[in-house]
């Protein structure tokens, strides 16, 4: 995918997380931020009984829109 902030992956990549957090960084091809993303919004919702769920979708969404890349 195309690298750098606003590039055309990133955008795809941050709706990617915003459905399925860490979905985007595994497209991007950073397996770690994928699995972390993913399991710190599942905590979000288990601690929040569902209720702030929501913020870890934005949070690895936000996290996947502005990746520089290498």
């Amino acid at each position: 995918m195309a690298s750098g902030r606003g590039s055309t992956g990133n955008v795809v990549a941050a709706i990617a997380s915003f459905i399925i957090p860490g979905l985007g960084q595994l497209a991007q091809g950073r397996l770690f931020a994928a699995v972390f993303m993913f399991l710190l919004s599942g905590a979000i919702w288990l601690v929040s009984f569902g209720t702030l769920g929501w913020v870890g979708h934005v949070i690895a969404a936000l996290h996947a829109a502005v990746y520089r890349g290498d």
